[in-house]
């Protein structure tokens, strides 16, 4: 259900929002430049920048293929060492949904094999790839970068970071592909390049 709340960070983006079951999220992702103290996040734009910031372990930022202009429809994409930096870049009461939560968001809209048909847009997926947008989430296709730098699937595919860690050296992910009605629960690298969403209780 479509909320009438906005959310705005600090770089004055301002965010439409959605409630699922008792959970409030961000219907869009998030396109945050700087931690929530004012510090910088470090754009990276080289396959190069990028590699080296998840190698350091160093909080890095990029939009898909390094085009400004897919910000301001995908958001940026973010390594997860920006994710979970102390600093935070959540907008104030917001943050990365656990693991849980996303199983929670999952689980209130149907589970994993109906969800992603009803968190897609209605528009902006390739093949005849659109949802219906029962949920209001929104789900746009603003592809990921690779661990190296390499971009991919702008259009075909979205990946969302959670805050908890699969592995030593992985972390869980939540997918929507084209060509299928799943939000699929996945690891990936946390050198890797994501969309975020942020959540909130409803209060």
């Amino acid at each position: 259900m479509k909320s009438t709340l906005t959310v705005s960070d600090i770089d004055g983006n301002t965010y439409e929002t959605v409630q699922i079951g008792n959970q409030l999220c961000m219907a869009e992702n998030l396109n945050v430049s700087m931690f929530s103290n004012g510090d910088p996040i470090p754009e990276a734009k080289t396959h190069k920048e990028w590699q080296k910031a998840g190698e350091e372990g160093k909080p890095a930022w990029c939009y898909y293929d390094n085009y400004p202009v897919n910000g301001e429809l995908y958001g940026k994409l973010y390594n997860w060492y920006a994710v979970i930096d102390p600093r935070g870049f959540a907008p104030e009461g917001w943050r990365v949904p656990s693991d849980k939560e996303w199983t929670t968001l999952t689980e209130f809209l149907g589970g994993l094999d109906v969800t992603g048909r009803k968190m897609k847009s209605t528009n902006g997926w390739q093949a005849n790839g659109n949802g219906t947008n029962e949920s209001g989430f929104s789900g746009l296709p603003g592809g990921f970068r690779f661990s190296t730098g390499g971009f991919y699937y702008l259009g075909g595919v979205c990946c969302w970071w959670s805050s908890s860690e699969a592995s030593t050296s992985s972390v869980w992910c939540r997918s929507l592909y084209y060509n299928s009605r799943k939000l699929a629960r996945h690891s990936g690298k946390r050198q890797d390049g994501l969309s975020v969403r942020c959540i909130r209780d409803l209060i």
